[in-house]
């Protein structure tokens, strides 16, 4: 009954958030003042780069977005869809061997990054981490991927084993970027993915609002940034198909 409760809390902030996929220089601004906002809170921010932007955002496997709370940027997100022939991704960088042995084998993996939530909404939306992780299962779904990653610091993967099931593949690694250990962490969506979204169904996806995060024509910088509303409510209510009741994740 709690977790019923809990699962109603985030899809009643959701019916309040919108999805901005960034494309252009304006909007990149913006997420570059909350990035490096967040980081510097947290004591992150990287040793050797003068920017919070770099050249993997404008990877053609990039998708960053915005999360708007009431209209206004609360949180940001980059994923990589990353393949046995397109293996840009920021957890290379650290666990390479890993990321090697996992394209060796021929999975396919969503690669979270660049994850940060402004410090002054944290407080006053404690579920903010859920909606901004939220796209990762999205890209899921839309990818048909292997696996979610989670490059964490130590201290918080109690939480993703928690909620997003996840393994953990490295226990702790020092990073030369932070100077900082992360562990690296994994959800199998084969054994984990309907589990995962019966149990949140705050994560689920209708097709259309999949294909609004992650469709792209050819011409990979030139459509507007999209604003894109959850569809999870309407998938809860039998309204559209998601991911669980079309079984594709």
């Amino acid at each position: 009954m709690e977790l019923e409760g809990f699962s109603e809390r985030l899809m009643r902030h959701l019916d309040f958030i919108e999805y901005r996929r960034v494309e252009t220089q304006e909007d990149f601004e913006d997420i570059e003042r909350l990035r490096y906002k967040t980081y510097k809170a947290a004591d992150m921010i990287p040793r050797s780069s003068s920017s919070m932007i770099d050249d993997a955002d404008f990877d053609p496997h990039a998708y960053v977005f915005g999360i708007y709370y009431f209209e206004e940027l609360v949180s940001t997100i980059r994923l990589h869809h990353v393949t046995p022939e397109h293996t840009l991704s920021q957890s290379s960088q650290v666990f390479p061997d890993v990321m090697e042995a996992y394209l060796e084998a021929g999975l396919t993996l969503i690669d979270p990054a660049r994850f940060a939530t402004d410090p002054a909404f944290v407080s006053e939306l404690s579920v903010l981490p859920y909606i901004t992780l939220r796209p990762s299962i999205v890209a899921a779904a839309y990818f048909k991927a292997d696996r979610v990653l989670q490059p964490v610091r130590p201290a918080h993967a109690a939480f993703y084993k928690r909620v997003f099931y996840a393994e953990t593949v490295v226990e702790r690694r020092m990073t030369e970027v932070y100077g900082r250990e992360l562990t690296l962490m994994a959800t199998d969506t084969h054994t984990t993915g309907t589990k995962l979204l019966r149990r949140y169904p705050f994560f689920d996806s209708g097709v259309h609002e999949r294909r609004m995060m992650f469709g792209r024509g050819e011409g990979h910088r030139s459509t507007p940034p999209l604003t894109i509303l959850p569809s999870a409510r309407l998938v809860a209510a039998g309204k559209i198909s998601g991911a669980v009741a079309g079984r594709d994740y």
